[in-house]
């Protein structure tokens, strides 16, 4: 059984990326059918995707919370 993912706007987070890590921000949480990122988003309350920014690049890309890793805020 899979915890769910509870991200908030602007929480650090990694994920893969053409077998890259890559580091950014949540920028939201995508409940909804829609378009984000440049593509369609087949996103429900049940089963929320969320759009997040590259720290490095500055583009979006959308993600199911299972791929996304939240990074301790530990300095």
């Amino acid at each position: 059984m899979t915890k769910k993912k509870n991200l908030k706007k602007d929480d650090s987070v990694s994920w893969q990326s053409h077998g890259h890590s890559v580091q950014g921000k949540v920028k939201g949480k995508i409940t909804k059918r829609t378009e984000a990122a440049g593509r369609s988003v087949d996103a429900s309350k049940d089963e929320p995707q969320y759009e997040v920014e590259s720290d490095e690049t500055g583009r979006r890309a959308v993600h199911k919370p299972d791929s996304l890793r939240r990074k301790s805020s530990s300095s």
